[in-house]
C-alpha cells in the first residue's frame, strides 16, 4: 500500500479546497463543550497553597480552611477535598478542580503518608475505566481524573526532605507533578538559587520524573522549550491576592518592610513561569500526558488483571493498592 503527501494550494486553476477551515471547526466544538482541568496540590500547612491558587487563576478558587484551636488545626488523617468552580475568559468555560489534602505532613509519624493521595488518584482513574467499559457510556464522560499535582517544597534552604522525596518517587509513577518552593521571598536569590540546585541534584539522585518528562517530547522542537523549563524547576513562587500601587500601578504582590514584592516580575519569582507552564503553553499537554500515559498504563494493568485473576480471587489494584481499598477511599 502507497502512501504519500500532496500538498494542496490555491490557485486560479484549481481553486481554494478548503482543508484548513478544520481549525475554526475545531474551534467552535471546543468553545461549545468547554474544558475541564483538575489540579492538585500538596504540601504541609501554612506554605500558601490556597493563595498560590487564587493568585494562579485570578479567582477564589480555593478557601483558606478556617480553624479555631490548635487541635482542629491539625487533621488527625489525610482529608482529600475538592472544589470545582466555572471560570469564563473571552468566551471560553473552563470547569476547574482544586484538589487540597489537607493534613499531609503535618503528623508527629509521616510515614506512608502519601498513600491516601496515591489511593485517591487511583479511585479516579477507576471511576473513569468504569464510565469508559460500560456498555451504555455517557457521550461525553465526566473526568475527576488528577491532570497535575502542585508539590509544595518548604523554603529550608538546604535540601529536600526525605518525606518529599518519597511522596514525589511514588507519586510521579502515577500523575504529573511539578514542585515549586513555597514562600520563595523568604529566601534571598543566593539562597534561592543554591537550594533550587540542590532539590534538582536530589530529583536525579532518587530518578524523580517531574513535569515535563523528558520521555514524553515529541520532537526537537518540544525538546528545547521543555528542556529550558526542566532547568528552571523547581519555580521558587510567591502568592498573592492583594493589589499594591507600584510606580503608578496596580500590582500583585506582598508588602515588607523592604519594600513590595511582584508576584508577577519574573526578576522577583518565577511565579509567572509557573503560570504559563500550568495555564498558556503546556495545560493541553498535560492532559495528553495525563490520558495517553497515566490513565493508560492503569486502565492496561486493571484490564490484564480482569484477565488473569479468576473469580472470587481478590484483585491486587495498579501500582499495587488492593483494589477493595481504592474502591472505598474517603474522599
Amino acid at each position: 500500500m502507497l502512501t504519500g503527501c500532496i500538498s494542496l494550494f490555491a490557485s486560479s486553476e484549481l481553486g481554494y479546497v478548503g482543508i484548513d477551515a478544520i481549525l475554526e471547526q475545531m474551534r467552535r466544538k471546543a468553545m461549545k463543550q468547554g474544558f475541564e482541568f483538575n489540579i492538585m496540590v500538596v504540601g504541609q500547612s501554612g506554605l500558601g497553597k490556597s493563595t498560590l491558587m487564587n493568585t494562579l487563576f485570578k479567582s477564589k478558587v480555593s478557601r483558606r480552611s478556617v480553624k479555631t484551636t490548635e487541635e482542629e488545626r491539625i487533621p488527625k488523617t489525610i482529608e482529600i477535598k475538592s472544589i470545582s468552580h466555572d471560570i469564563e475568559e473571552k468566551g471560553v468555560r473552563m470547569k476547574l478542580t482544586v484538589i487540597d489534602t489537607p493534613g499531609f505532613g503535618d503528623q508527629i509519624n509521616n510515614e506512608n503518608c502519601w498513600q491516601p493521595i496515591m489511593k485517591f488518584i487511583n479511585a479516579q482513574y477507576e471511576q473513569y475505566l468504569q464510565e469508559e467499559i460500560n456498555i451504555d457510556r455517557k457521550k461525553k464522560i465526566p473526568d475527576s481524573r488528577v491532570h497535575c499535582c502542585i508539590y509544595f517544597i518548604p523554603p529550608t534552604g538546604h535540601c529536600l526532605r526525605p518525606i518529599d522525596i518519597e511522596f514525589m518517587r511514588h507519586l510521579s509513577k502515577v500523575v504529573n507533578i511539578v514542585p515549586v518552593i513555597a514562600k520563595a521571598d523568604t529566601l534571598t536569590l543566593e539562597e534561592r538559587d543554591f537550594f533550587k540546585q540542590k532539590i534538582g541534584e536530589d530529583l536525579r539522585a532518587n530518578e524523580i520524573d517531574i513535569y515535563p518528562q523528558k520521555e514524553f517530547d515529541e520532537d526537537a522542537e518540544d525538546r528545547m522549550i521543555n528542556e529550558k523549563i526542566r532547568e528552571m524547576i523547581p519555580f521558587a513562587v510567591v502568592g498573592s491576592d492583594q493589589e499594591y500601587q507600584v510606580n503608578g500601578k496596580r500590582l500583585l504582590g506582598r508588602k515588607t518592610r523592604w519594600g513590595t514584592v511582584e508576584v508577577e516580575n519574573t526578576t522577583h519569582c518565577e511565579f509567572a513561569y509557573l503560570r504559563d507552564l500550568l495555564i498558556r503553553t503546556h495545560m493541553q499537554n498535560i492532559k495528553d500526558i495525563t490520558s495517553s500515559i497515566h490513565y493508560e498504563m492503569y486502565r492496561v494493568r486493571r484490564l490484564n488483571e480482569n484477565n488473569m485473576h479468576p473469580n472470587g480471587q481478590p484483585t491486587i489494584h495498579a501500582n499495587g493498592v488492593p483494589e477493595h481499598e481504592v474502591l472505598s477511599n474517603e474522599m
